[in-house]
C-alpha cells in the first residue's frame, strides 16, 4: 500500500459528498473524495425523473423525522435552501417550482452532478473514484483509510455514504459499519419514501393504474394531502411515499377519499334514485367507484340503503382504514429512515463528540426529510457544516 498524507478523506461520492469536499478544499484543506461506483451520483442522476428535484423552498425543521427532531436546526439554519439555489444560479443553471414548494432544474439532473463535480474539482479536491473502501483506523494524529492500492492518512475523515436505499445503484451499509466500530449508535434502519403492500382481499390489484387526486392520508403523526396511484401490489404515489416514513408495520393508514367535503352531506344531497356506484363517480374514478361500492354489498339506488349503511358508506369515504402488510423495501425506497444516532452528533459540525475528526453526513444520520427535495437539502446542509470544520 502506498502512503498518502491529506487534511481531509471524504467517503462517498454522492450528493452530501462532493458538497462537503467542495466546501473542505475551498477553506484550504486538502481533500480526496472516494468512491467504490463506477458511475457518479447515481442518485441525482435518477431523482425527480431525471429532473432533479433539488430543494424545496419550504424546508424547515419540521419536515425532517429523527430521534431527536432538533438536531437538523442548525445546519438547516447555516446552509438554507436560498443558498443552495444561488449556488445553482451561479452556474447559469435555470429551474422551476412545481406543487409545493419543489425545484426541479430545468436542465436535467446531469447538471447538477456537473455543476457539484466542477465545484469539487475548483477546490483543488482528489478523485479517487472506482475505489473500493478497506480498514479504516484510529491513529494518533486522526485516521488511516485503506482505500485501492492507496493508504491515506487523515487529520479528519468524513462519512457520506451508507443509506441503504435502492441498492443496485451501489448503496452499502458501510457507513454504519465505520459508526458501529467508533462506538456511535445505529437507530434501527428502515425503508422510507416507498411504496406501500397490501393484502390482496384489499381490492387494489383490480384497480392497477387508477390515481386519486389530492387525497388526504394518514399514518402515526404523519398527515399528508397529495395524489396517490393504485398498484398491482399496493398503493404508492406521493401522499403514500410520505406517510410510509410515519407508518409502523400492523398500523392503519388512514385515507380520507372526500377531503373538500362532508361525505355524508354529499349522499344526503345526491340524487336518491341513482346507483351507490354512480354517485360516488361523481367525486372519484369510476373504476374505483364502482369497486367501492362492491364493498358494501350488491350495489343498488341510494334509497335502497339502510340509515346505517349509509352512515358506514360515509364513514368509508372520510376515514377509509387500511392495514398494509409492508413495504417494497429499500429496492423501491428513495431514502433509508434511521442510521447515526444524533444524540453521539455536534448538531454544528455534524463531527462526532466522542471522536475528534470523525464526522457523519448525509443519508446516513438519523435524519429522514419528507417527499420534495428536503433530503437532497439536508445533504447540502449537513455537508457544508462538515466541510467548514472538517
Amino acid at each position: 500500500m502506498e502512503r498518502k498524507t491529506i487534511d481531509v478523506v471524504v467517503l462517498g461520492a454522492g450528493a452530501a459528498g462532493m458538497m462537503c469536499a467542495a466546501t473542505a478544499g475551498t477553506m484550504g484543506r486538502s481533500v480526496v473524495l472516494i468512491d467504490h461506483a463506477t458511475k457518479l451520483a447515481e442518485k441525482i442522476r435518477i431523482s425527480g425523473g431525471g429532473r432533479c428535484n433539488f430543494t424545496n423552498m419550504n424546508t424547515r425543521p419540521e419536515c425532517y423525522l429523527s430521534q431527536n427532531p432538533h438536531f437538523v436546526k442548525s445546519a438547516l439554519a447555516q446552509y438554507t435552501q436560498h443558498d443552495f439555489i444561488k449556488l445553482v444560479e451561479s452556474h447559469g443553471l435555470t429551474y422551476h417550482e412545481k406543487t409545493l414548494g419543489q425545484l426541479f432544474c430545468d436542465q436535467g439532473s446531469g447538471a447538477i452532478i456537473e455543476m457539484l463535480k466542477l465545484e469539487v474539482d475548483r477546490a483543488g479536491v482528489l478523485w479517487r473514484m472506482q475505489t473500493p473502501i478497506g480498514e479504516v483506523r484510529r491513529v494518533d494524529d486522526g485516521f488511516e483509510v485503506d482505500a485501492g492500492d492507496e493508504t491515506w492518512c487523515c487529520a479528519s475523515l468524513v462519512v457520506a455514504t451508507g443509506g441503504l436505499s435502492i441498492p443496485p445503484i451501489g448503496a452499502t451499509g458501510i457507513g454504519y459499519d465505520i459508526a458501529r466500530q467508533f462506538d456511535l449508535d445505529i437507530v434501527p434502519t428502515t425503508a422510507a419514501l416507498v411504496p406501500l403492500t397490501f393484502q390482496p382481499q384489499d381490492m387494489w390489484g383490480e384497480l392497477a393504474g387508477v390515481a386519486l387526486e389530492a387525497t388526504e392520508v394518514s399514518a402515526g403523526k404523519g398527515r399528508f394531502r397529495e395524489d396517490i396511484l393504485l398498484t398491482h401490489k399496493g398503493v404508492s404515489g406521493p401522499a403514500i411515499l410520505q406517510v410510509s416514513s410515519y407508518w409502523q408495520p400492523g398500523e392503519p393508514v388512514t385515507i380520507n377519499l372526500l377531503p373538500d367535503e362532508d361525505p355524508a352531506e354529499f349522499l344526503a344531497s345526491a340524487n336518491r334514485d341513482a346507483l351507490l356506484s354512480t354517485v360516488l363517480a361523481e367525486r372519484l374514478p369510476r373504476r374505483f367507484a364502482q369497486a367501492l361500492a362492491g364493498q358494501f354489498g350488491e350495489v343498488k339506488p341510494l334509497k335502497q340503503y339502510l340509515p346505517k349503511e349509509m352512515s358506514a358508506i360515509a364513514e368509508r369515504l372520510s376515514a377509509w382504514q387500511v392495514v398494509p402488510s409492508g413495504t417494497l423495501g429499500y429496492k423501491k425506497a428513495e431514502v433509508t429512515k434511521g442510521g447515526v444516532d444524533t444524540k453521539g452528533l455536534n448538531s454544528k459540525t455534524m463531527m462526532a463528540r466522542d471522536v475528534p475528526g470523525l464526522f457523519f453526513i448525509g443519508e446516513v444520520v438519523d435524519v429522514t426529510g419528507w417527499l420534495g427535495g428536503y433530503n437532497f437539502q439536508w445533504a447540502w446542509s449537513s455537508a457544508y457544516v462538515a466541510g467548514l470544520n472538517a
